[in-house]
């Protein structure tokens, strides 16, 4: 394999793990905005739900329980690592809040790794056009000097 088929495939194998590392980090992106979407369907709750309110409680496993809210006022959040605390509505909103907030934060951090991995993947397949470019123009040549030589042999 020439040098210049080397640099090609070289080119080709960074390409492919770059486009692979941006997938995964636009499949956390997507993640992170179902979580965002989760606490907005819990602020609502809150914020709709009264004492003696019927709702449908997760078991697990797709499985479901009817409960009746027995005070409102007084929410369990989660605070990360494995702590949950009690909060009052107010606060427990303003909580959920503040996730959202950090996660807008992580994905705007993501969002700008992505796109400093595609300018580099645009850069590279611009090398790999390049090197594309100057192959066929190093075949073209040799091509013309066979060519010549051919030329000369029929005088």
């Amino acid at each position: 394999m020439g040098g210049g088929q080397q640099q090609l495939q070289q080119l080709s194998q960074e390409l492919q793990a770059l486009d692979e590392e941006i997938e995964s980090l636009e499949g956390e992106v997507s993640d992170l905005n179902d979580e965002k979407d989760e606490i907005d369907e819990a602020v609502e709750a809150i914020e709709t739900l009264e004492t003696g309110s019927t709702v449908q409680v997760p078991l697990g496993g797709d499985a479901y329980l009817r409960a009746e809210v027995q005070d409102i006022d007084e929410i369990v959040v989660s605070l990360g690592a494995s702590y949950a605390a009690e909060q009052e509505q107010g606060t427990a909103i303003e909580t959920l809040r503040r996730k959202q907030d950090a996660l807008d934060e992580e994905i705007a951090s993501i969002r700008g790794q992505i796109e400093e991995l595609e300018e580099e993947s645009d850069e590279i397949e611009e090398q790999a056009m390049q090197a594309q470019q100057q192959m066929q123009q190093q075949q073209m040549q040799q091509m013309q000097q066979m060519q010549s030589e051919g030329d000369g042999d029929d005088e």
